[in-house]
């Protein structure tokens, strides 16, 4: 159940990850022809990698990997080029010349783009959120101890993530997160277990002992028999896992300006023009925080993200997410959404309800740890369909 050193990431440091970024986009400036402009989005991470099984370690391990997708811009023709970095400058900076001359060659063959629309203000910035976590070995002990007696199977992953922007107008954008993941499940037997999970920027050992006390406590209800449950409605609580799985798949074009402009929204009977569309319980205010999260305040054109989205106030859908080529296509002013318009960093406002009194507040009826499986069974009216599954 315990790990060595052996494994964990080789030296490694984001200052100097983020001193690479910075000659990556100068051998770029350098090797522009005249008339040439682009667009670079650099992604790193040095994260360790932990997968449990019975209750014991199976699978330690470790991953640097770089990339970065370069957008050659000529006119209204452009073409990009994914590469994986090796981390050596000299082999890198010969990489990217060969690939800048590839793009610089496809682009006569290519049509305009009529939706193309790329940052020109240079707005650099520079953001680092969370700090050092313990090494690997620290937390896996960790949740090991807390789980002793009991069949976990789960994986932890943690270490910086890091993301860039450059162009050739000189803005510099700089974004860095060191975070964990940790999920797991307390399996009981035959299809019977309970999942459970804990992330964050700061590794918090108590707040880990109470996940794994209430996945305790949830495991001693599903060993119970099983009820059978007739065919009708029931009262039902969604806890937030539960709730989480909904708002994953609202994140399929629900908030999409696009969707929403060709009607191809599963929220677009919440749109109208008279502001007397369908909505939701007026307790419902869902947004996005890009200033909350682990995402960075940039996307791949350039433009920078609003700190908040709102997208549904009160129950009412009163915002979106537009990308640039949405907006240049639809005549819409761009927020800085991705080029699916999904959000990163969707968040939903609390209510009244303390999580301990659910229970008692439900009565008889349904308390649902999770949902799985999830889709639409009919997008234009919102409806989902799928199954319970873990401590329902």
């Amino acid at each position: 159940g315990h790990m060595q050193k052996t494994w964990s990431v080789p030296d490694f440091t984001i200052s100097a990850m983020e001193s690479y970024f910075h000659d990556l986009a100068a051998a770029l400036d350098g090797l522009l022809a005249a008339g040439e402009t682009y667009t670079a989005s650099f992604s790193a991470e040095a994260s360790d990698f932990v997968r449990f099984n019975c209750g014991k370690v199976r699978q330690p391990g470790s991953v640097v990997q770089r990339y970065v997708d370069v957008d050659l811009i000529h006119g209204a023709r452009h073409a990009s080029h994914h590469l994986s970095l090796a981390g050596d400058l000299p082999s890198d900076r010969e990489r990217l010349r060969a690939a800048v001359a590839g793009l610089r060659a496809a682009l006569p063959d290519l049509d305009a783009d009529p939706h193309l629309l790329i940052a020109t203000d240079v707005v650099s910035t520079r953001a680092a959120r969370g700090g050092p976590l313990p090494p690997a070995e620290i937390v896996i002990d960790a949740v090991l101890g807390a789980a002793r007696g009991q069949d976990l199977v789960g994986f932890y992953a943690g270490g910086p993530v890091c993301r860039g922007f450059a162009n050739s107008f000189g803005q510099r954008n700089w974004h860095e997160a060191t975070s964990f993941n940790l999920q797991w499940s307390l399996y009981h037997q035959a299809d019977k277990a309970v999942k459970s999970a804990l992330s964050g920027v700061v590794w918090d050992e108590a707040a880990l002992v109470a996940k794994m006390n209430e996945a305790r406590e949830l495991l001693a209800h599903i060993a119970m028999p099983a009820k059978t449950l007739a065919p009708g409605k029931y009262r039902a609580f969604l806890a937030p896992a539960a709730m989480e799985d909904i708002g994953g798949i609202l994140c399929w074009g629900g908030f999409s300006a696009r969707a929403l402009a060709t009607k191809q929204s599963s929220l677009n009977r919440m749109r109208s023009d008279d502001g007397e569309g369908a909505r939701l319980d007026p307790r419902v205010t869902i947004g996005e925080a890009t200033a909350d999260g682990v995402a960075p305040a940039f996307q791949s054109e350039g433009f920078a993200r609003p700190e908040r989205v709102p997208l549904i106030d009160a129950g009412r859908l009163t915002g979106a997410l537009v990308s640039p080529r949405t907006a240049r296509e639809f005549s819409l002013d761009t927020n800085g959404a991705n080029g699916y318009e999904a959000p990163e960093a969707l968040t939903m406002a609390g209510g009244t309800l303390a999580a301990r009194d659910a229970l008692s507040a439900l009565g008889t009826g349904l308390y649902i740890g999770n949902l799985h499986y999830l889709n639409y069974s009919d997008r234009p009216a919102c409806r989902m369909t799928g199954m319970t599954r873990f401590a329902t």
